[in-house]
């Protein structure tokens, strides 16, 4: 190698850089796009428009459409009250279905009591409960937000309690053998046994509020003002006509809970550093 060769990697060296997982998500994303392009062209290139998919609008369009979204503040708004929405539901489902989801793993009778109701009310789906969510509670507001954590408790109540019911009880019986008090137990054998699956049942309950948000702000009608979500976003586009922005709606919820479930996986790795592969 010569003195002054460039050291820095092109664009194909960047792409082999990469991780595999990486690479086939940009692969497929592209593909996914191409594809989208094609369809929704298909009458012009090809004479004839593909059933149901034909008429969705191109992703060129929709792309150019959230450009122009981007300064619009109405936009932010219903981003910032979605947002605000899901991170209170789900924070109170966290903060209360760890602690259930180990009371019922350690506790027999806590389980023979209170897990039959438990599991007779999981199977209900989080927007039934909108109507009875909107006449108990004082606020659009405080409805929206309940049925989120209820959307996210189930899931997130159910994963912990099954990962303290994994903790090996041949381990808790030698921790006993040696003396080791209660307290011990639980904070050095059963809470870093469970957390795998809290964070499992955090991640998947953070997707689940996604989806149970904007099914809330489109029933109960948002807080009327300053925009009233994404839910109430998507909605004011479809009665627009305004196909570009319907979809603009939706790409952003899944990008919103696409990173965010991946924010608690990190965080995850990191309280869980002895789950970690190579």
């Amino acid at each position: 190698m010569t003195p002054h060769a460039n050291t820095h990697p092109g664009a194909i060296g960047r792409w082999r850089t990469l991780p595999s997982a990486g690479r086939r998500a940009a692969v497929s994303l592209i593909v996914m796009l191409l594809a989208w392009e094609l369809i929704a062209h298909s009458p012009r290139l090809f004479g004839f428009e593909v059933p149901y998919l034909g008429v969705l609008p191109a992703p060129s369009a929709v792309i150019g459409e959230w450009v122009m979204l981007l300064g619009d503040a109405h936009y932010w708004g219903s981003w910032y009250l979605s947002f605000t929405r899901v991170f209170a539901g789900f924070i109170s489902a966290l903060l209360l279905g760890v602690p259930l989801g180990l009371w019922f793993a350690i506790s027999p009778t806590m389980r023979n009591l209170f897990f039959p109701v438990f599991e007779m009310l999981r199977p209900v789906p989080p927007i039934a409960w909108v109507p009875a969510a909107i006449i108990f509670w004082p606020t659009q507001e405080l409805s929206i937000i309940s049925v989120i954590f209820l959307g996210a408790f189930y899931t997130i109540t159910l994963n912990t309690y099954n990962g303290g019911r994994r903790v090996d009880l041949a381990i808790i019986q030698s921790a006993r053998s040696m003396g080791a008090s209660r307290s011990n137990i639980f904070r050095r054998i059963v809470l870093p046994g469970t957390l795998p699956s809290i964070v499992a049942g955090a991640a998947i309950g953070m997707g689940i509020t996604w989806e149970v948000v904007v099914a809330a702000e489109l029933i109960s009608g948002g807080n009327g003002g300053g925009g009233g979500g994404l839910g109430l976003f998507m909605w004011d586009a479809y009665l627009a006509g305004n196909h570009e922005q319907i979809l603009v709606g939706m790409l952003s919820i899944g990008l919103a809970g696409y990173f965010s479930s991946g924010l608690l996986r990190r965080f995850g790795g990191l309280l869980t550093p002895w789950l970690s592969r190579n």
